[in-house]
């Protein structure tokens, strides 16, 4: 019977990457597109749009490296401000819509608006919930003490 580790990146870790990776490039090709073409008309929401990639750029390369106990670090403080970025703006599209002008990424909690504004099928809405749990479950092995090199002299 074999005793090696599982890998980090198997099964829902890379399903996981994946999506995160999809999110990244679409996050970013929008805000790209968003602040060249109209950043006049929307700048909080095209802002916004921008903060998102970059997050969801970090917590795709945090996934990646999340073996090391830094990057582990990272990934959780990127998901966790990708979920608290979620709530807070998805609440506030809701809300106070007018606020931010036209949608962001994660207006409408990344879902459905009321005017009929289709966003990412509510994917940043749920994905967080599922990185966090992923990280929880996937913590980075703990590193062996280094071994004392001292050595003993008999008197």
């Amino acid at each position: 019977m074999s005793t090696s580790p599982r890998p980090r990146m198997s099964g829902i870790g890379r399903v996981l990457v994946i999506v995160y990776a999809i999110m990244a490039l679409a996050a970013t090709g929008r805000s790209v597109v968003q602040i060249i073409e109209r950043f006049d008309e929307a700048p909080l929401a095209y802002s916004l749009s921008a903060a998102s990639a970059v997050v969801y750029i970090l917590a795709t390369a945090a996934l990646v490296f999340a073996g090391s106990r830094t990057w582990y670090i990272v990934a959780w403080v990127a998901i966790v401000f990708e979920l608290a970025g979620v709530l807070i703006v998805g609440t506030l599209s809701y809300l106070v819509p007018d606020v931010f002008g036209h949608p962001s990424v994660w207006s409408y909690f990344g879902g459905i608006g009321p005017d009929g504004y289709m966003g990412y099928l509510f994917i940043p809405l749920v994905l967080p919930f599922f990185g966090l749990w992923w990280l929880a479950t996937h913590r980075p092995a703990a590193t062996a003490p280094a071994p004392d090199t001292h050595v003993a002299v008999a008197r």
